[in-house]
């Protein structure tokens, strides 16, 4: 058994990206990763606060925009087998230009099911049915109603319930973290200390999410020119210092 899950505005996630690109006149070719990502996640936060269910296609489509964003801050890059480097929002690209593709025609298949609930249905369709079921050796289970039948549906319905319930279930848990709160935690620190090593980070936010949250803010960070890091040869660690700092020296 399957549910549609349908949100106010907004059927799925491509059609939430869709609408912050044209809301902003984006090139869907080239979008702003930084931004599209921050408006996804503001959206998918104001759900939790209303305490809606997010679908998990919405918690699938954020990771995926957070992983395109690593990887955009990541100094490495990938290549193909001609030697180009690969664009890490490719992909989401061609998802939703594919996305919209379909999207534009639904406006004329609206068109050609309103016609067609218009004309008149055909008649004789019960004599029909009954013709095409006898031809084939079927059951018209309109006509030939049982007892028997009624068990065996009972019975299906049993077994697709019982499936259900022992159907894998996920469970999303919300961390108290966001990548400006852990921004703003690293450039206070460094601030007032003026070097922090990353040891120390971790020991403020010990979790494995704490830990990637707080990675992923010292590469914005990076990206941002607001830090600097100096890395020792033979120690598993680097230092942050201001990035006036590095300038200097």
């Amino acid at each position: 058994m399957s549910f549609e899950i349908k949100l106010s505005l907004f059927e799925g996630p491509f059609d939430l990206l869709l609408f912050f690109i044209e809301r902003d006149e984006l090139d869907i070719h080239d979008i702003p990763i930084f931004k599209i990502t921050k408006d996804f996640m503001a959206y998918v936060s104001e759900l939790e606060s209303l305490n809606i269910e997010v679908a998990s296609e919405f918690i699938l489509t954020a990771a995926t925009l957070m992983r395109i964003k690593a990887k955009l801050l990541l100094p490495r890059t990938e290549k193909d087998e001609q030697g180009n480097e690969i664009d890490p929002r490719q992909e989401l690209v061609q998802h939703l230009l594919e996305y919209k593709k379909y999207k534009n025609i639904l406006g004329d298949l609206a068109v050609l099911e309103d016609r067609r609930l218009q004309m008149e249905t055909r008649g004789n369709i019960p004599a029909e049915l009954q013709h095409i079921a006898s031809q084939n050796n079927l059951d018209y289970e309109l006509q030939d109603l049982n007892l028997y039948k009624l068990m065996r549906v009972f019975e299906k319905v049993i077994t697709r319930f019982e499936e259900e319930q022992n159907r894998p279930k996920h469970t999303v848990y919300t961390y108290p973290y966001t990548i400006e709160d852990q921004k703003s935690f690293i450039v206070e620190r460094v601030t007032r200390d003026a070097l922090v090593d990353f040891t120390e980070i971790i020991e403020a936010y010990p979790d494995k999410i704490g830990i990637i949250f707080n990675f992923l803010a010292i590469l914005e960070l990076l990206q941002l020119n607001s830090i600097s890091i100096l890395i020792s040869e033979g120690f598993n660690n680097f230092r942050i210092i201001p990035y006036q700092d590095q300038q200097a020296a």
